[in-house]
């Protein structure tokens, strides 16, 4: 029989979990606590070693700071020294050029040249046209008109080629349209220069002699329209110009080339008349202005010089 203070076999082994695994005689790295299987472990861990990563650089104290300042490298005294007589050098020069360009321009002044910059047509200038800045104010809508005849030759003479070509192509005959060519090709330039920019000057300059070969010039273009407009059987029957003559005489053979005459022939007519309308106002402010005693007394002196 056992004895009265016997253990008692269904007695639970009470187990620290912070003992000591040696204490009881038990190898170490096994715990005495039997909590199934999820607690049995048959590996060991391995001890961790006493490794540590190198620190890093500590940062300024300005670090995170917008406002403070950059340090810079900067040029050595006698860099900035060379740079700046550089800079003073070519300062002088451009001070240099910049008087010799107004030196040129006051004597061309004097001598009565005007620099002309080519500005027209604006996508590209072959020709200096300012008529804002450069005529007077009460002259300025005449001169308008008058250039407003010069593109209307223009466009006359173009039509011309063109109602011409339909002409060539219909009845074959190339003469007509050399000549229509011709006429395009030496109007449209020589109306600029003959009398379109004279008037310019003349408004620009208040000079009576480029008056009067305004007036010799614009005689003979609104004689020219004239004759365009009617187109005489002169040279050729007359059908190198779209005028009422050929237009009439073609309408019935070939309608859509008489048709192409006739808008000629108005775009004629329309450029005489506008022209005469510029010329008696131009020859008004002329003899108005006293431009015509100017005349007079410049013509006689240069008749008293030359009988000396």
């Amino acid at each position: 029989m056992a004895g009265r203070y016997d253990r008692n076999p269904f007695d639970e082994e009470e187990v620290n979990p912070f003992a000591d695994g040696g204490a009881k005689g038990k190898p170490s790295g096994q715990s005495k606590f039997g909590g199934g299987s999820f607690f049995n472990s048959t590996g060991s861990v391995p001890p961790a070693t006493n490794s540590r990563l190198s620190p890093l650089p500590p940062e300024p104290a300005d670090f995170y700071n917008p406002t403070a300042p950059v340090d810079i490298p900067l040029d050595s005294a006698s860099d900035l020294k060379k740079k700046e007589r550089e800079l003073q050098a070519k300062e002088a020069e451009l001070k240099r050029r910049e008087q010799e360009v107004r030196r040129k321009e006051e004597a061309a002044a004097r001598a009565g040249i005007v620099l002309e910059e080519k500005n027209w047509p604006p996508f590209f200038p072959i020709i200096h046209h300012d008529i804002a800045n450069e005529i007077p104010i009460h002259l300025q809508k005449l001169q308008y008109v008058a250039f407003t005849t010069y593109l209307g030759l223009v466009c006359a003479l173009l039509w011309n080629v063109i109602a011409v070509t339909t002409a060539w192509i219909k009845q074959g005959d190339p003469k007509i349209w050399f000549l229509a060519l011709i006429y395009f090709i030496s109007g449209v330039p020589g109306g600029y220069v003959l009398w379109y920019r004279p008037l310019y000057r003349a408004f620009r300059s208040e000079s009576a002699m480029k008056f009067t070969w305004f007036f010799l010039f614009y005689l003979l273009h609104i004689g020219f329209c004239i004759f365009a407009s009617v187109a005489p059987p002169v040279v050729f029957r007359g059908k190198s110009l779209a005028g009422i003559l050929p237009a009439v005489d073609l309408i019935g053979k070939h309608v859509l080339v008489g048709i192409f005459y006739f808008v000629g022939f108005g775009l004629f007519c329309l450029e005489s008349v506008l022209s005469i309308w510029v010329i008696q106002q131009v020859y008004m402010y002329f003899r108005g202005s006293g431009k015509a005693a100017e005349l007079k007394r410049e013509a006689a002196r240069g008749a008293l010089r030359a009988a000396i």
